[in-house]
């Protein structure tokens, strides 16, 4: 008989929470039961999953007793707090936050770059920041086939990438504005509506953000490239759902846009949506809701004898986030780690 495990999802009422949920239905996921843990706002709120309903539990040290897997997206603090009951209980953590990610003995896992990470676990697994994940999904192909010596990513992300609060704020600011009503600011430092805001985490020595930091040293983890040369601009842009990049890249091997293109066609995890003379280029209006890393706007760089550019578009709710965390658990049950 197949094994089946008990799951419970930390956070399971946010916006990644619940996606988790939904995943795990649609690709069938092996669950012989479920738990749904939340703090004690969300105490009491009904949860489907396959036809049943669940009560939300809140989230306590003997949340895990009898858990084979832990879906964690509450945020690092939590995960820092809960992670030894976590252990305790012999369950694996699959942890959406940043709280881990450095970790020397924690694999930070992109399932269609690095599978094989996921064996040297010692009992949590680390999901990578959600800009990282949608830049480097068809990065690794194309380093796979002519070592890329520099990357250059500019983000434009979506209010997802700040939870359900900030894409409600969001929606709440374009009817406020649409009635002629002053529009509140909570989840970001400017309006979002109708502005850029070159700033998503906090500003560290040297004038980077946390979050772009996260893309360079993440990459570089995953990759197994420490040498890599990396720089990220993180821009917030009033789009509710999905995340874009610009990635310029330089590599040692020269290759054209015909050779990228046809090396991303094949890539696991990646559709290739490049036909600009027909107007078909990815963007979160049509990539929202979907599993696949888009990518578009393939062009060789004028300024740089080995440069690639590409557009790339992914949801970050889905592959930046929930369905990463998914696919590291079947892994898990593929290769019987847990």
């Amino acid at each position: 008989m197949a094994k089946e495990y008990n799951i419970a999802i930390m956070g399971a009422t946010g916006a990644v929470g619940e996606i988790m949920r939904d995943i795990l239905e649609e690709r069938n996921f092996p669950v012989k039961n479920i738990k749904f843990l939340a703090s004690e706002r969300s105490k009491g709120k009904k949860m489907k999953f396959k036809g049943r309903e669940f009560e939300v539990e809140v989230l306590s040290r003997d949340s895990f007793k009898g858990m084979d897997i832990v879906l964690a997206s509450a945020g690092a603090s939590i995960s820092k707090e809960y992670v030894k009951d976590i252990l305790n209980a012999k369950a694996l953590l699959i942890d959406n936050s940043s709280a881990f990610r450095m970790e020397q003995d924690v694999p930070l896992v992109v399932p269609e770059i690095n599978p094989e990470d996921c064996r040297w676990n010692k009992g949590v697994i680390a999901n990578p920041n959600c800009t990282t994940i949608i830049m480097i999904v068809p990065l690794k192909p194309i380093h796979d086939a002519a070592k890329i010596k520099r990357v250059i990513c500019s983000s434009y992300q979506a209010a997802s990438g700040a939870g359900a609060k900030a894409m409600a704020e969001l929606e709440q600011q374009a009817r406020d504005w649409a009635a002629g009503k002053p529009l509140k600011v909570e989840k970001f430092a400017y309006q979002l509506l109708f502005n850029v805001i070159p700033h998503i985490d906090v500003f560290m020595d040297g004038g980077y953000t946390k979050e772009e930091i996260k893309v360079i040293k993440e990459t570089q983890k995953i990759m197994h490239a420490p040498e890599m040369k990396i720089t990220a601009t993180t821009v917030r842009v009033p789009v509710l759902r999905a995340h874009s990049e610009s990635v310029n890249i330089e590599t040692e091997k020269k290759l054209t846009a015909d050779e990228v293109r046809k090396i991303l066609s094949k890539a696991p995890g990646v559709t290739v949506e490049d036909d600009p003379q027909n107007k078909k280029y990815p963007m979160p209006l049509f990539v929202s809701g979907k599993d696949n890393v888009y990518v578009g706007r393939i062009r060789e760089d004028l300024s740089c004898e080995n440069g690639i550019n590409l557009w790339v578009v992914g949801d970050q709710l889905r592959k930046g986030a929930a369905l990463n965390a998914v696919q590291i658990a079947e892994i898990v049950h593929r290769e019987g780690l847990k």
